[in-house]
């Protein structure tokens, strides 16, 4: 069961997004990413441990002759091979990944250290137009000269005020949770998207609060994006959010749309969602674990078969 939930998280992770709030959409996809994610992991070292078990080496050192015997041991040690490459490589793929993300991220903020900053404020001196959120021990906002000259005065606020809610939220945090969940399960790669466009709309909305305008931070956020878009694929870091990423049109519909208080009955719909994946996926784990330590038991002659 904790390998087909996050299928499950897949599909109402969109629908969510529009249930409730950005902010507590975020928390809710975020939360059951991980416990999905630790769900996976769990139930991949236990069929790991119960194929090392039909090994005769391991099965006369630990005296687990049981397994040695039972009708689905050739079931069960192609399990549990399945399961040892699935963990080996999403660990490869998230050991590449961290240090490509992290190289990338010190180098960047290596490369801002060097420059003056005004506040939280660092003003690139490029033609490419682009502006990012980048977390550190002091939080910056990364601005280039060429997205300052694309945008007017109250647009340019209106980005900076959206980049600093980013930094304020500490999104990098939520992104870093769904890029480790996401190498823990292939369907949890699609919530990692869910989870990017939340922190969006969090910031989208945390903005329009900042500078009182809606209207103005849609434009900001769409002239920004257009910008950009003619200057082809950008270089930041995975963990430094911008305000011209994700699926403008979206995000620009949203802010165009006047903010409403989520009804009572959608967010039960999400606290019930929510509590089913967890309360699934965490007892699912829990039971096999149990039933794995009822086998050992057995196998060691501790518990009576």
């Amino acid at each position: 069961m904790p390998l087909v939930l996050p299928f499950l998280l897949g599909l109402v992770a969109n629908r969510v997004l529009g249930w409730v709030r950005p902010t507590a959409a975020l928390w809710t996809l975020t939360v059951s990413a991980a416990m999905l994610a630790a769900a996976c992991v769990a139930s991949l070292c236990a069929l790991v441990l119960t194929g090392l078990y039909l090994v005769p080496a391991f099965a006369h050192l630990h005296h687990f002759v049981r397994h040695l015997c039972t009708p689905s041991a050739h079931l069960m040690g192609g399990m549990a091979v399945l399961a040892a490459c699935s963990l080996a490589l999403g660990g490869l793929r998230f050991g590449y990944s961290a240090v490509r993300h992290s190289r990338t991220l010190r180098a960047t903020q290596r490369k801002v250290a060097r420059l003056p900053v005004v506040g939280d404020l660092c003003v690139i001196d490029s033609p490419r137009p682009d502006a990012y959120a980048l977390p550190g021990r002091v939080d910056r906002i990364i601005v280039t000269s060429g997205m300052l000259r694309s945008l007017r005065g109250a647009e340019r606020e209106a980005l900076f005020a959206h980049e600093r809610a980013h930094n304020s939220g500490r999104h990098h945090r939520f992104l870093a949770v769904a890029e480790i969940s996401a190498h823990c399960h292939p369907a949890l790669r699609s919530v990692r998207a869910g989870i990017r466009l939340a922190a969006e709309l969090a910031a989208d909305e945390a903005a329009a609060r900042a500078v009182g305008d809606r209207k103005l931070v849609a434009v900001a956020v769409a002239r920004a994006a257009l910008a950009s878009h003619d200057a082809g694929p950008t270089t930041r870091p995975y963990l430094a959010l911008g305000g011209a990423t994700g699926p403008v049109s979206h995000r620009v519909a949203r802010l165009l749309t006047p903010s409403e208080p989520p009804s009572a009955w959608a967010s039960r719909r999400l606290a019930v969602v929510t509590a089913l994946v967890v309360v699934l996926s965490v007892g699912a784990t829990g039971v096999g674990v149990l039933h794995l330590r009822h086998e050992v038991g057995e196998a060691q002659g501790v518990i009576p078969r």
